[in-house]
């Protein structure tokens, strides 16, 4: 009966041991002010009003601009999406690689350049200067919207290139598009 209990105290301890281990960590998310040099990271967010200046950052998660936030990135990569709304200022270039979407919407200025998407880039309804240049797409460039003038030049788009309600109309050339050139951007 001893024995029994023993053994009965032990399992119940060990399954005890077992719950207070805490389960599967969540991604921690870095909130950016300033810079962020050749680190990796799971998520960051550049809040509200920030600017955040990367170089060379690896994030395995998904990077997030704020309303009136400022992103400068060179040489990022990232596992997930990009997602800017609102954002005052989006720059993304030499060499960037960023395996999901990115999307900019309602903000401000942007010019991804010289940089690798292997989802969809989206710029709707922005009201700054918009570049997209010698871009390698894995899905569709989508512009729809925009009020501050679009030029989408020297891109290799998987998908489509769809622009719509853009005043100015999007400018630019040279772009190779293996789905279709649609709407305002059917002779670019």
């Amino acid at each position: 009966m001893r024995r029994r209990r023993s053994g009965l105290l032990a399992l119940l301890m060990g399954l005890a041991a077992l719950l207070a281990v805490p389960g599967t960590a969540f991604a921690e998310e870095r909130t950016c002010r300033g810079s962020l040099g050749n680190r990796v990271l799971d998520n960051v967010r550049v809040p509200q009003g920030a600017t955040c200046t990367m170089d060379g950052t690896r994030i395995k998660g998904t990077l997030k601009v704020e309303r009136g936030a400022t992103l400068m990135a060179e040489g990022i990569r990232v596992v997930g999406n990009v997602q800017a709304e609102n954002a005052r200022r989006v720059v993304i270039i030499a060499r960037s690689r960023i395996n999901g979407d990115v999307q900019i919407e309602q903000g401000g200025s942007a010019v991804v350049r010289n940089s690798t998407i292997g989802g969809e880039l989206s710029f709707k309804s922005n009201r700054g200067a918009l570049v997209a240049s010698k871009l390698t797409i894995g899905d569709s460039l989508q512009a729809y919207s925009n009020s501050g003038g679009l030029t989408i030049t020297s891109n290799w788009i998987d998908g489509n290139l769809q622009c719509k309600s853009n005043r100015p109309a999007p400018t630019g050339g040279s772009n190779v598009v293996e789905g279709n050139k649609q709407d305002q951007c059917a002779r670019l």
